[in-house]
């Protein structure tokens, strides 16, 4: 299997040339970065805090169980441009897959441990991957019971891993983790071609079945430099809650802080009261991610002073950020920064701390070193400033392409430029805030309604409201209508429809904006980076009202 195997998208050899001449390509291997950081800081501290499988090392240990893995799978097949899959909690076992796949020059395929059967054995089968290490239990997920349905017709396995399960026997063809590193180590990182795929990212999207992100050595070598560049936690190490069988987990939880000489702290279940213990004990930041990740700890009755004094720095992207809660956490002392970017192009705008607070609180920033974007029309015309327009963007860590080069073609045009399918508005300092996506705004009567709009209004004027999401729901007179969920403070009564809509008309909505269906949750259905899933939630409330029937 070439680690050329899946096309790689137009790039004007003339962009290229000049990202490397700026230094955002630098043409270094995953497997040569991550070396030379384990080595050079063999000392530095590598903890997991997990009431299931905690752990706490050293870079170096790491780099020796990681060289040892390696060696174990090359031993089974598994050769440069291979694809090697791990579903794994944040857990050790998951960087030394990492590491491990990147020493040999395999393609790594993080998959997020919420993942079931269908989506996990599509992945394994869609990829060809050749060795595929997982759980064995997790919560009160079983993996092992799903393992046999999810590897089964995956015809290019030559190994399957199982971490945990001593207790009872393992599927048929599967070996225990540690059976991995018997034989003998891999001397040190295989050369690779810096363009060619170094990791393969699941996403959802339209399709019904997850898209496969391909990214390279290059393009993720500049995506490093866009973090660092945001530096999102103000140089303070961080807790790592987001699954690193995400993309962006795994790159803020096991290669940033690695190649940057910082102690990497990760943990397993996001449980606001453990992350605030655990924050205050070792003198740690938490928050950055998407927008939950913050608001659950300024929520949580333990939150103190002490906390809020390690939270000084948080940057938010990955979902909506909604001004309101910027500007909670600045009346908290925290500087909120905003980015917006996806699996695809990880970064494509971004503030710093240091950067006007206009900049940080209100827009999503300018464009990062070396990106360029557009903002076209539905006839592919430029907008003027201050029009909204659908988000075209090209750069050093946009992705090399998707596995599926039919859908390669879909979102990439001939000079390189990707369709983010996100609509949004540039300013006369160059700053881009993101109003909508696409496919989020409800059509209500022929009329389009921005969903982020009436949820910002919602956010500003509902007492006790901690999120909601505005949804289109299915009217046979309208088309669709327009519909709210609201997750309420705790103790604080939902309102109903007339005062939610006297709200937002006296906060200058339109009528034909206002919602028409109202409920509130508990709490939402999430991504694992704890985004709300929109068609989740639009499937479960048409359930609940075809069931109610008429009326």
């Amino acid at each position: 299997m070439s680690a050329q195997r899946w096309p790689v998208r137009p790039v004007p050899v003339g962009l290229t040339a000049e990202w490397r001449r700026a230094g955002l390509w630098d043409d270094t291997t995953f497997g040569a970065k991550i070396d030379r950081a384990l080595r050079d800081h063999a000392s530095q501290d590598f903890h997991v805090h997990s009431l299931e499988r905690p752990w706490k090392g050293t870079f170096g240990e790491l780099r020796e169980r990681a060289l040892a893995v390696a060696g174990g799978l090359a031993a089974r097949g598994v050769r440069p441009g291979d694809a090697v899959a791990f579903q794994l909690p944040n857990w050790a076992e998951a960087a030394v897959v990492f590491y491990a796949s990147s020493f040999l020059g395999a393609v790594v395929v993080p998959i997020v441990h919420f993942y079931g059967v269908k989506e996990v054995s599509y992945i394994l089968r869609r990829t060809e991957v050749v060795a595929f290490v997982t759980a064995a239990r997790f919560g009160r997920r079983d993996f092992l019971a799903d393992l046999p349905k999810v590897v089964d017709g995956v015809h290019s396995l030559k190994t399957v891993a199982v971490v945990g399960g001593a207790d009872g026997p393992l599927p048929a063809n599967a070996v225990p983790f540690d059976a991995l590193a018997t034989g003998p180590a891999l001397a040190g990182p295989v050369d690779a071609d810096p363009d060619s795929a170094v990791v393969v990212a699941y996403t959802s999207g339209t399709t019904a079945d997850p898209k496969g992100v391909v990214h390279s050595h290059n393009t993720l070598g500049a995506e490093l430099l866009h973090l660092d560049y945001m530096n999102a936690s103000g140089g303070l190490p961080s807790l790592v809650g987001a699954p690193v069988g995400h993309f962006m987990g795994m790159l803020t939880g096991l290669l940033l802080p690695a190649v940057n000489a910082m102690p990497v702290h990760l943990i397993d279940v996001w449980d606001p009261a453990r992350v605030l213990s655990t924050i205050l004990t070792w003198g740690l930041a938490a928050g950055t991610g998407s927008t939950f990740f913050l608001t659950s700890l300024l929520d949580h009755p333990d939150l103190t002073n002490d906390h809020l004094s390690l939270m000084r720095n948080v940057g938010l992207g990955g979902s909506a950020v909604p001004v309101t809660v910027a500007e909670r956490a600045t009346a908290a002392g925290i500087s909120v920064l905003r980015s917006f970017g996806s699996t695809e192009h990880p970064s494509i705008t971004g503030s710093r701390h240091k950067d006007d607070a206009r900049w940080r609180l209100r827009t999503d920033g300018p464009p990062m070193p070396g990106v360029e974007i557009r903002l076209l029309d539905d006839d592919g015309r430029p907008v003027p400033l201050g029009t909204a327009g659908e988000i075209w963007s090209r750069g050093p860590d946009c992705c090399v392409g998707y596995t599926d080069p039919e859908l390669t073609a879909r979102a990439f045009d001939a000079d390189g430029w990707y369709r983010t399918e996100d609509v949004g508005v540039l300013d006369d300092d160059g700053c881009l805030t993101i109003t909508d996506r696409k496919k989020d705004i409800i059509i209500r009567g022929g009329e389009n309604v921005s969903a982020a709009e009436v949820e910002e209004l919602l956010l500003r004027t509902v007492p006790g409201l901690l999120e909601v999401a505005v949804i289109s729901i299915p009217d046979a007179r309208l088309g669709e209508k327009v519909g709210a969920v609201l997750r309420m403070a705790p103790g604080t009564p939902a309102p109903g429809l007339d005062d939610v809509r006297g709200r937002l008309l006296d906060a200058g909505l339109g009528r034909q904006k206002l919602p028409e269906y109202l409920a509130a949750v508990d709490d939402f259905p999430r991504t694992s980076t704890a985004k709300i899933v929109k068609a989740a939630l639009r499937r479960s409330v048409g359930a609940r009202l075809a069931a109610a029937g008429p009326g």
